[in-house]
Formats: structure tokens, C-alpha cells, sequence
């Protein structure tokens, strides 16, 4: 997958567990932890939003995108 999650690198910058995010977030323990291990397919955007209201961070801070082979949708090797 092209996109990676550090939601886990955020949360220990912010020296925060994740039963306390999900407290503040309003969103499940057990599905903040499949978005912080990367086991998600998709985020909402309105929990995207409360994630970075409570960690003070912007979006980008918690998603990267990383180029790999599948990204390739040209057809041509790079």
C-alpha cells in the first residue's frame, strides 16, 4: 500500500495512549488501533478531524504516501 500510517509516531510524540485517544476522539479503542497499525482500507474524514484536533497535528502528519511498483499506472517502468 502507497499510503502509511503513523498515527502510533504521533501519539507517542504526544506521549498519549491509545484508550485515552479514543476516550478524547469518540471512536472505538479497537478501530483507532487498526487505523494506528495500518490494518484500515479507509479513514472518515470527520474522524480524521477529531484525531488531529486532540493530537494538535495536521492531516499529513498522519498519513505519508510512499511511491512503490503498483503505483505505476502508466504502464512504463519508471
Amino acid at each position: 500500500m502507497a499510503i502509511i500510517l503513523r498515527l502510533d509516531r504521533v501519539m507517542a510524540d504526544r506521549k498519549m495512549s491509545l484508550n485515552e485517544l479514543s476516550e478524547k476522539v469518540g471512536v472505538a479503542n479497537v478501530n483507532l488501533s487498526k487505523l494506528k497499525t495500518g490494518k484500515v482500507s479507509a479513514v472518515r474524514f470527520s474522524t480524521l478531524n477529531a484525531i488531529c484536533r486532540v493530537l494538535k497535528c495536521q492531516p499529513g502528519d498522519i498519513l505519508e504516501y510512499a511511491e512503490d511498483d503498483e503505483d505505476d499506472i502508466s504502464g512504463e517502468d519508471s
